[in-house]
C-alpha cells in the first residue's frame, strides 16, 4: 500500500501579460508522500509559489492551469467542482502565505479568523475552535496565547502575525500544508523556534508539507527532498543531504554560491559630525515604552545596520526618526539641528531629506497606479517638476535602478517581480533627492540572487550620491555585506554598538552571541545540533516573544 498523498503529472500553467498568454510552469512532475516535506527553491519568478498553489488546483488571477494531472489522495482535482474544492481547501490542504500582513482581514480579530474555517466546515464548534487556537498559539510561541487572539492584525508585529497564520493553517489538522516563505518576516532567534515548532507539528500529525523558500539553509533544516526550479522548469531533484553535498547542475551550484557581495571599503565617521543623531530617545505606544533611552548616530556615506529580534524596537526607531511617532523623551538632530518631533510640523525640505524603503513592496506600492505615477509623485510634490522635465527624470531614475524605461514605465506593480517592485521603491525614495534613507528589511522578502542585486544597487547609489543608510534587518549575512557600524537592540534598549569588525569579533555581548549562533547553516543537522547544544548548556533562547 502506497503512502502517496499528492501526485502531479505534466503540469502546465500559463500567465497573462499584455493580453498574451505565456508558459510559467512547463511540464513539471511532483510527488509527496504522507508525512514528507518537499522543499521548493529557486530565484524570483521560478514558479515556486505557482506550483505550490497548484497542489490545491488553484491559480492566481492572471494565471490558468492549462494541462496536466493533480491527484490528491487518489482524487483528480482538475475534475472536481468548485464546491468540492472549497470543502478541500483550508481543511485537508492549507496554505501559509509569505505576507501575513496582506493576508489577514484588518477588520476582524485573529481568533475570529482562526475559528472561521473549522466552524464553517463543521470540523469544530466555536468554543472548541477558540480553545484550539489558544493551544496552537502557545505551540507556535506567541506571547499571551490566551489573549493575543483578541487583538486585530495591526496590533501585533509581523513576526507574530506570521506565527498566527501558521497556527490558523493547522486549525483543521490538514493532510498537506503549503508553506510559502513562512519565516521571511522573522528574526533569526524567533525563526529557530518557529522552524522547530513547524517541524515538530508536521511530525506529530504526520502532515505532508511543501516548503517554499529562497533561504537554502532553512530548506536544509526542513525538507526531506528538494526540487530546484528555474523559469518554470525542474532543474534538479534529490534528497536534501545529497542536494546539499553534491549539487549536479551548474545553476544549482550558483545558488549555493550566492552572497559573494561585500562592501568594498568601510566608511569612517566624518569629521563634520553626524548627519542623523538620535539623542536619548524614549518612545512607545499608549502606556508602553518600546524604545528606552536610545542614542546612536549615522554619518554621511555610512550604513548603520540596526539588528535585533522582532519587538526589539528597530522599526519603532525608524518611525521616531521620520516623525511618524513623536518621542516621549529625547530628540532627533539632522545636520546638527533638531527636527520637529511630529512629521506634520516638519517643512517639505525636512521631509524630503529623510526617505524610507519598506520591507514589503507588495503593500508599499499603490496597485492602481502605474510606475510612472508612483515615481513621479515625489518629483512633483518635493521638487515641483512637471511636464517633460518630470518625464525625463522618471526615465533617468528607472535607468538608475536598472529597469528599462520603455518596458516598465507604464506597467502596474502586479506586472513586476518582487525584485523589480523593490527597485521601484528605491527609485521612489531617490526621487525626493534625499541625504538619508531608512531601509526596513528591504531584502528579506527576496530570493538570494535578487537580494544580492539589490544590495549591489544600494551600494552603488550610496557611493554615487554619498547617501547615509539606516539598514534595519534580521539577516546577519546582509549586515556583514553592507554595514559600517552596527547597533544591536534588545527589548527597546541598545545592548551593543560600534564598528562592524568590533561588534562581530569576540568577546560578544551574550545577546549578540545568540544572534550570531542563530544564523542557519547549510548543514541539514544544524538545527538539531543547535537545539541539543542549547538544551545541554541551558543557553539563552529568544528573550522576547514579540
Amino acid at each position: 500500500m502506497t503512502d502517496r498523498l499528492l501526485e502531479i503529472r505534466n503540469l502546465q500553467i500559463d500567465g497573462e501579460s499584455d493580453e498574451v498568454w505565456h508558459e510559467i510552469i512547463k511540464d513539471i512532475d511532483l510527488n509527496i508522500d504522507r508525512g514528507e516535506v518537499l522543499g521548493l527553491i529557486g530565484e524570483s519568478g521560478a514558479g515556486k509559489s505557482t506550483l505550490g498553489l497548484a497542489a490545491m488546483n488553484f491559480a492566481r488571477p492572471g494565471c490558468r492551469i492549462r494541462g496536466g494531472s493533480i491527484r490528491f489522495d487518489n482524487k483528480e482535482l482538475t475534475e472536481e467542482s468548485e464546491t468540492a474544492l472549497r470543502k478541500l481547501r483550508g481543511v485537508r490542504i492549507a496554505y501559509v502565505a509569505q505576507s501575513a500582513a496582506a493576508s489577514f482581514n484588518p477588520a476582524h480579530q485573529l481568533i475570529d479568523q482562526f475559528s472561521e474555517i473549522p466552524v464553517v466546515h463543521g470540523v469544530k464548534k466555536r468554543q472548541d475552535a477558540e480553545a484550539d487556537a489558544k493551544d496552537l498559539y502557545r505551540r507556535v510561541l506567541l506571547p499571551d496565547p490566551d489573549g493575543i487572539g483578541y487583538r486585530y492584525p495591526h496590533q501585533v508585529s509581523g513576526g507574530q502575525l506570521q506565527r498566527a497564520m501558521t497556527a490558523m493553517a493547522l486549525s483543521c489538522r490538514p493532510d498537506l500544508i503549503i508553506f510559502d516563505e513562512p519565516t521571511t518576516a522573522l528574526d533569526v532567534t524567533t525563526q529557530i523556534e518557529v522552524l522547530a515548532t513547524i517541524r515538530d507539528i508536521v511530525r506529530e500529525f504526520n502532515t505532508a508539507a511543501i516548503y517554499i523558500s529562497h533561504d537554502l539553509a532553512v530548506v536544509a533544516q526542513m525538507a526531506d527532498r528538494i526540487m530546484v526550479l528555474r523559469y518554470g522548469e525542474l532543474v534538479e531533484e534529490a534528497s536534501t543531504r545529497k542536494m546539499m553535498s553534491e549539487p549536479q547542475m551548474d545553476y544549482t551550484k550558483s545558488l549555493w554560491a550566492v552572497r559573494s557581495f561585500k562592501k568594498e571599503t568601510e566608511t569612517a565617521a566624518s569629521e563634520s559630525g553626524p548627519l542623523v543623531k538620535v539623542n536619548n530617545v524614549t518612545a512607545g505606544y499608549e502606556k508602553e515604552d518600546v524604545l528606552k533611552n536610545v542614542t546612536f548616530e549615522i554619518h554621511r556615506g555610512q550604513t548603520v545596520a540596526v539588528v535585533g529580534e522582532s519587538g526589539s524596537g528597530k522599526s519603532t526607531a525608524a518611525r521616531v526618526i521620520t516623525g511618524l511617532l513623536p518621542p516621549r523623551l529625547g530628540d532627533i538632530e539632522f545636520n546638527g539641528k533638531p527636527l520637529p518631533k511630529d512629521y506634520r510640523s516638519r517643512n517639505k525640505d525636512q521631509l524630503r531629506h529623510a526617505q524610507m524603503i519598506y520591507q514589503m513592496a507588495d503593500t508599499a506600492l499603490n496597485p492602481r497606479q502605474r510606475i510612472r505615477s508612483i515615481i513621479g509623485r515625489p518629483l512633483g510634490f518635493y521638487l515641483g517638476l512637471s511636464g517633460q522635465k518630470k518625464e525625463d527624470r522618471i526615465r533617468d531614475l528607472l535607468s538608475l535602478i536598472e529597469l528599462e524605461p520603455d518596458v516598465y514605465i507604464d506597467r502596474y506593480p502586479d506586472e513586476l517581480s518582487g525584485g523589480q517592485k523593490q527597485r521601484v521603491s528605491i527609485a521612489r525614495a531617490l526621487a525626493a533627492e534625499p541625504e538619508f534613507i531608512i531601509c526596513d528589511e528591504v531584502t528579506s522578502a527576496l530570493d538570494q540572487l535578487v537580494a544580492e542585486g539589490i544590495l549591489r544597487l544600494l551600494d552603488n547609489l550610496q557611493r554615487e550620491f554619498n547617501l547615509a543608510y539606516m539598514f534595519i534587518t534580521h539577516d546577519l549575512a546582509t549586515v556583514r555585506a553592507i554595514a559600517d557600524n552596527i547597533v544591536v537592540m534588545l527589548q527597546g534598549e541598545i545592548v551593543e554598538q560600534g564598528p562592524k569588525q568590533k561588534v562581530f569579533s569576540p568577546p560578544h555581548h551574550k545577546y549578540t552571541e545568540l544572534l550570531l549562533s542563530s544564523v542557519p547553516e547549510m548543514n541539514p543537522d544544524w538545527l538539531d545540533d543547535l537545539i541539543a547544544h542549547r538544551k545541554r548548556h541551558g543557553a539563552m533562547t529568544s528573550t522576547s516573544t514579540s
